[in-house]
């Protein structure tokens, strides 16, 4: 990666896709949604594990080139000039990997209350309530209760993220990550990025917070039949409102976000 990579990660309807939108405004970076490198690099890593009989062929140096090359190879005529950030959650599980590969790279999670982020996708459900959701299995008869078991579990939309963003936390290389929260994104814009740019070691940049443009999701968010999961609004600003999820849905989740917690961050992960 000739100009660099960072990686986007952390959790779902936490402002990932707010946040990429804005680091595109900068001409020196490249960001957006969730890209296909996450699913390659996945795969790569299956077929080159001993359940391929060819697998015996291949040396560690050349798992390390492949995967490296991997990266090279989607960007290289993309954004050959650019400082990129691949968005995958599945980059919290992978962060031995991508140190050895990128050692200046970092990981940006972004985080936010699960409760509200349990409340977020059951809005999106009742907003298209003649559309089942693929997060759901395009199950037409379930509840809310139901809905919210699904996400939550150790699998599911939003259980397998954080899930993996506490592997990471909590894990031998925490100081490469940098959480970004998602109340300091929408209410604080301008300090939080100019606290992100510190901590990646970017020149400043002024963003324009009034005119927010991000409109590559719409094919993807129909494939998922979930409109507006990616959809950005072009004014960054809080999103308050009382929650629409029973009040034991909502408590279920109220105290899961750890990075909230001094004490319980050991390593000294950036908090933004």
């Amino acid at each position: 990666m000739k100009n660099g990579i960072h990686f986007i990660a952390g959790l779902p309807r936490a402002g990932s896709t707010l946040l990429a939108a804005l680091l595109r405004q900068n001409p020196h970076f490249h960001a957006g949604m969730t890209s296909p490198v996450g699913s390659l690099y996945v795969a790569l890593l299956a077929e080159m594990s001993g359940r391929n009989e060819f697998s015996v062929f291949i040396d560690e140096r050349q798992r390390h080139a492949l995967l490296a090359g991997l990266f090279d190879a989607y960007y290289q005529d993309i954004h050959p000039t650019k400082l990129v950030f691949d968005t995958n959650r599945i980059w919290c599980t992978k962060v031995a990997g991508l140190v050895q590969l990128f050692p200046r790279a970092r990981i940006i999670c972004c985080v936010r209350q699960v409760s509200w982020i349990i409340d977020s996708i059951e809005r999106l459900v009742q907003r298209n309530p003649f559309e089942p959701s693929k997060i759901f299995g395009f199950d037409a008869g379930g509840t809310v209760y139901g809905r919210a078991d699904g996400a939550a579990n150790a699998t599911g939309f939003v259980g397998y993220a954080y899930n993996a963003l506490k592997e990471a936390f909590f894990g031998q290389h925490a100081q490469r990550l940098i959480l970004v929260q998602y109340d300091s994104l929408t209410k604080q814009p301008a300090a939080t990025l100019r606290a992100l740019y510190v901590a990646l070691g970017e020149p400043a940049f002024e963003h324009d917070f009034d005119n927010v443009v991000y409109d590559e999701a719409a094919e993807f968010d129909a494939r998922l039949a979930t409109p507006g999961l990616h959809t950005v609004g072009r004014r960054v600003r809080p999103n308050e409102r009382p929650t629409i999820l029973p009040p034991d849905v909502f408590r279920r989740f109220e105290r899961d976000d750890f990075w909230c917690d001094p004490e319980l961050n050991v390593h000294g992960v950036t908090v933004i």
